[in-house]
């Protein structure tokens, strides 16, 4: 039995609309997309145009600076549209599906009798390698590297997070042979961390090639990052690998039937969601088609991913290629007369501020309003008693900002995403973009390496 790794700083935001233990299949979307803005860093190159034929697998675009690294169709069918934002800037690549998932494919067999140049190769030429991440910079990991361990994290506690216990339960087998493939890529361990929080009978318990870790503790103790802190810190030069759970099955679902796979089941969530259920889909589906109907009435907004690090998307767009939740919460354009003065028994606070934290369990149905904007940004010690992290935060995002990148550097920055200090922003009384400015400093620091 693994020793415990008891996170104590970290604060669990308790919001209504957890989604209940039942799994639904989500009808079939007209049009899947992927989205090269859900890829940190990554310049597109597109391969395949508007009115092209693809396949499942079929790469519709790979990055310029890394052509090796290919992004593919979830479905197959005809490229329906390229989307472009500002200064022609590819936003998604769209393709209408035919609904006979045709399939390329690729390579097909056991890992253990694969080297590690042909697992690294069918991932990249199924498209699958943008499923494994590098930290530093939260990017796409370089197939050229070779990493000092592997992460994958077996549980989440974002606020209304899905519970892989419940979603894993039945990918087993599949889990196991994306292990096997992940064992070939790594010179270290292979860290698959579990909650040691609740008594649940866990899924991962009798999975070989791998160090079992258990962490307690609140919300972000769920984190890659912060597990990645107490087990194998990252220092300058060093790299270490992640992958989410789901996308491990994938991986091995590659290998054992020679095809790439896109299926994959989410979470809706949210106070405005009349039935919060697990749907299974395929990446890059419609986010309609998983509300259908099951959206309260009023001005609310679709968040790709948790409340804290979700990206926002229309009602009319498509799911995140590394999210496995949709949330649905109010939207807070609404301004309250003297809310601070009122004891607040509705509303939630990470101090003492209102009457509600005599009531530990209550949960709350939070909207997106700021509550103020944008202050000095001063020392207050809020992000300290957040972060279960040997760094300090306000120094290091102070450092981003005059950009020293030696003192970036002293201050931890290889260590840190977004998502790891997404909590500093929410208690933060000044009302920081905490979250932007240390996206600032990893570009600033990756451009700096190349």
């Amino acid at each position: 039995m693994s020793e415990v790794i008891k996170i104590k700083k970290g604060l669990n935001i308790k919001l209504k609309g957890e989604a209940d233990k039942i799994r639904v299949q989500a009808p079939r979307s007209a049009t899947y997309a992927v989205k090269p803005v859900d890829f940190q860093s990554l310049t597109p190159k597109i391969d395949a145009r508007p009115c092209d034929e693809v396949k499942v697998g079929t790469t519709l675009f790979h990055d310029k600076y890394r052509p090796e690294i290919r992004y593919s169709s979830p479905v197959s069918g005809k490229v329906l549209s390229i989307l472009r934002g500002e200064r022609r800037r590819i936003i998604s690549v769209v393709v209408e599906d035919d609904g006979k998932d045709t399939m390329e494919t690729f390579l097909k067999g056991n890992p253990n009798d694969l080297t590690r140049e042909q697992i690294i190769k069918n991932l990249l030429d199924s498209g699958m390698w943008p499923m494994i991440r590098q930290r530093p910079f939260n990017i796409v990991a370089n197939p050229q590297d070779v990493p000092k361990s592997i992460f994958i994290s077996g549980f989440d506690t974002a606020p209304l997070a899905p519970d892989y216990d419940y979603i894993m339960k039945d990918q087993l087998e599949d889990f196991q042979w994306g292990i096997d493939a992940l064992r070939k890529l790594t010179s270290g361990k292979i860290h698959l961390n579990q909650s040691a929080n609740y008594p649940v009978v866990n899924t991962f318990r009798n999975i070989r090639n791998v160090q079992i870790n258990s962490f307690s503790g609140p919300h972000p103790a769920g984190n890659a990052g912060i597990q990645i802190h107490h087990i194998d810190p990252i220092n300058k030069n060093e790299r270490v690998w992640i992958v989410q759970p789901q996308e491990v099955s994938a991986i091995g679902r590659l290998f054992r039937s020679g095809n790439y796979d896109p299926k994959m089941i989410v979470a809706l969530t949210g106070s405005e969601v009349k039935k919060p259920l697990y749907y299974r889909v395929i990446r890059g589906a419609e986010v309609s088609t998983i509300l259908q109907d099951n959206v309260g009435e009023g001005d609310v907004r679709y968040i790709s991913g948790n409340v804290l690090s979700g990206r926002q998307v229309p009602a009319d767009g498509h799911l995140g290629y590394y999210a496995y939740q949709l949330t649905v919460i109010p939207e807070g354009k609404h301004h309250e007369m003297f809310g601070w003065i009122k004891p607040g028994l509705s509303k939630f606070s990470a101090s003492r501020t209102f009457l509600s934290w005599m009531i530990p369990n209550r949960k709350y149905r939070l909207d997106t309003n700021m509550h103020g904007g944008e202050r000095a940004f001063v020392m207050t010690g809020e992000y300290n008693k957040v972060l279960p992290m040997n760094i300090l935060p306000v120094q290091l995002l102070k450092s981003i900002l005059v950009e020293d990148i030696d003192r970036m550097e002293q201050l931890g920055i290889y260590e840190v995403c977004e998502e790891d200090l997404a909590l500093c922003e929410f208690v933060c009384t000044s009302k920081t973009p905490v979250t932007a400015i240390l996206r600032k400093g990893l570009d600033t620091i990756r451009k700096e390496m190349e």
